[in-house]
């Protein structure tokens, strides 16, 4: 009987992290629930879990900020990234009626992407510490008036019935993740298309990110996106966090990796990994922030 393969997230059963392992691995995994990004990370370095599935950004709320303060600690390498569409339900117990509602629990982002919908249907928003925790609440208050904000998962995992599907104000809205891994090992297969993530410290010289940028271009590198951070405790260094097309078997990204070491005072790369089919296939579903 082959092992089960076993997978790390922040949240409860029912969170859209959790979601995202299945839609990522499929069902026949074991999802382990942790208390923070760090938690789930720990457990795929101590071997506890073989991979982590972690937030990094939201079309609509931008980046998490928490897994930036531990990129530069991190020694996990990024293999594989997901897009997990987010379509949040209205749920309540079995015997609640939508005209009934007063009340609904969600995290703060969950109540403010569907504060129209919840306006219009004249249900009081309340602010809670997650989407899945919000529904597991309400079960347990087992009050008809309440109702909470979450994933079908989270409806099915707490036995809850939902009252209205889709009620996100904007339709098309989706989390990127990225998975996770001890592994270091990169199979590059061909005919397939790669990103790869880096992280850098620039040198104290006059147009330094300039310079070290200049290389990607003159050496025809698309750079996907480019995020800016400052690591916890440490605020005189700037860090930047690129993805750029290719994998690390690629010349001209070879070649531009040169040159960005002449202008930086570290590099780590942080995963070469193959693009979500979603990213190749729907590109103008999902736009990643650009902050610097």
């Amino acid at each position: 009987m082959s092992k089960r393969v076993k997978v790390s997230y922040q949240g409860i059963a029912g969170a859209y992290s959790h979601l995202a392992c299945y839609g990522y691995f499929g069902e026949e995994i074991e999802c382990l629930e942790n208390e923070t990004f760090e938690d789930a990370m720990e457990q795929v370095e101590e071997g506890k879990s073989d991979f982590a599935m972690i937030p990094i950004e939201n079309k609509t709320a931008g980046r998490v900020d928490e897994f930036y303060g531990l990129i530069p600690e991190m020694k996990l390498q990024i293999v594989g990234e997901h897009y997990q569409k987010i379509e949040h339900c209205l749920m309540g117990l079995e015997d609640s009626l939508l005209e009934n509602i007063q009340y609904a629990y969600s995290h703060p982002q969950g109540l403010a992407q569907c504060r129209n919908t919840l306006k219009a249907l004249n249900i009081r928003a309340t602010a809670q510490f997650d989407t899945a925790g919000s529904a597991k609440e309400i079960k347990e208050r087992g009050s008809i008036y309440l109702s909470a904000i979450a994933s079908s998962l989270a409806a099915k995992t707490y036995g809850l019935k939902i009252l209205k599907e889709n009620v996100q104000d904007q339709k098309n809205n989706f989390t990127r993740f990225i998975v996770l891994s001890n592994s270091k090992k990169r199979e590059i297969k061909k005919q397939r298309e790669y990103i790869t993530s880096i992280i850098f410290e620039v040198r104290n010289i006059p147009s330094a990110l300039y310079q070290a940028l200049g290389g990607f271009a003159k050496n025809r590198v698309n750079i996907l996106k480019i995020e800016s951070y400052i690591p916890l405790g440490r605020l005189k260094e700037s860090h930047f966090h690129i993805d750029v097309d290719g994998s690390l078997e690629c010349c001209d990204l070879q070649k531009a990796l040169e040159e960005l070491n002449l202008y930086v005072k570290k590099i780590k790369i942080i995963g070469s990994y193959e693009k979500s089919q979603l990213r190749i296939i729907e590109d103008e579903a999902f736009t990643p922030c650009v902050k610097i």
